[in-house]
């Protein structure tokens, strides 16, 4: 089920997985150990649901069993825009998991479903080709990957390989819940899509790998406390994507309304908390920050460097890295 060349590509890192108890990362979990393949997992409880107790223990469970660490994190309450919110403190607790103990590769349990489903909402609420094609199989961030090995997979094939070798899981009740907009799409379109066309959606998403490889140009994106900045590239639609890949990590999902800012103006604040400026070479993203009182001598040493207007807010509050900006 796992193709070979992510075998071996994993063989060789350090490996962290997204641990739910869930049938996909559990048909993961098991897939890796198969194949033996190196790897620790990492869960969160949102302490939402009465069954997160049971999939927190499993998940110890296993890794008792299995002579792997398991790494805990339980959220505070998350009172609004859950989906976002919580997918930053699952990837903020991730990362710090990651940069503490070494990791090289995050692992996540996203399959074929999952990429169609993402792919459909997309398209309903406007997207471009980058973003379209935003959920891949590889993802180079700046000290780590993010690899996700069953996008070719359809969640069927996992569950079916699950109950072949009796392997306990967990069904979270609220994927039932068609009032969220996620489980609307999985249920009413892409799963009948996938029962009837699976072939050929597979064979789409190979043909759109190898156009977005070409229409995106890679970045090297930096990153100094929360102020994140890259070099421009030579296409607009390639710093959009690039844009939209940070504040997504911030917990940030732009609309077509702001990807169209994006293309024309030079500084954007978005969701009143981050700042997107750009210069004639690079791209800069922080908090934003409205009323600050900076003094003479630093405002002139912005304009003289040319600093953004709505960067210079979040440098007046850490001029430390103001420096960082000058040798730019």
């Amino acid at each position: 089920m796992l193709k070979t060349a992510d075998i071996e590509l994993l063989k060789r890192g350090k490996n962290l997985l997204a641990f739910s108890g869930g049938a996909d990362s559990t048909a993961l979990f098991f897939l890796l150990l198969e194949n033996n393949i190196p790897f620790d997992i990492a869960i969160v409880d949102y302490a939402l649901r009465e069954q997160s107790k049971a999939e927190v223990s499993y998940a110890q469970e296993l890794a008792l069993l299995y002579e792997k660490n398991c790494y805990l994190f339980t959220s505070e309450s998350i009172e609004q825009n859950f989906e976002a919110a919580a997918r930053k403190v699952r990837y903020d607790f991730f990362e710090e998991i990651i940069y503490e103990h070494g990791y090289t590769n995050l692992l996540t349990a996203h399959h074929l479903g999952d990429r169609l489903e993402w792919f459909l909402m997309q398209l309903s609420k406007g997207a471009g080709c980058a973003e379209l094609n935003s959920l891949k199989s590889f993802t180079r961030k700046e000290d780590y990957s993010i690899i996700r090995p069953l996008l070719h997979v359809e969640k069927s094939e996992l569950i079916a390989y699950l109950e072949s070798n009796s392997r306990r899981w967990f069904e979270d009740e609220t994927n039932q819940d068609l009032s969220i907009k996620r489980n609307e799409f999985r249920h009413l379109y892409v799963t009948p899509l996938l029962q009837k066309y699976k072939e050929g959606v597979l064979k789409s998403f190979e043909y759109i790998d190898s156009d977005t490889d070409e229409l995106i140009e890679d970045v090297d994106l930096l990153h100094q406390k929360e102020l994140y900045y890259f070099r421009r590239t030579s296409n607009l639609k390639s710093d959009i994507y690039h844009i939209d890949k940070v504040l997504k990590q911030l917990g940030i999902m732009i609309s077509s309304h702001v990807r169209d800012e994006l293309k024309h103006a030079d500084e954007i604040v978005v969701s009143r908390k981050y700042a997107v400026c750009k210069t004639d070479d690079h791209i800069f993203i922080a908090p934003y920050f409205l009323h600050v009182n900076m003094d003479k001598e630093f405002k002139e040493r912005c304009r003289v460097l040319k600093v953004p207007s709505k960067l210079r807010t979040y440098l007046f509050l850490n001029q430390e890295i103001l420096e960082t900006i000058a040798s730019l």
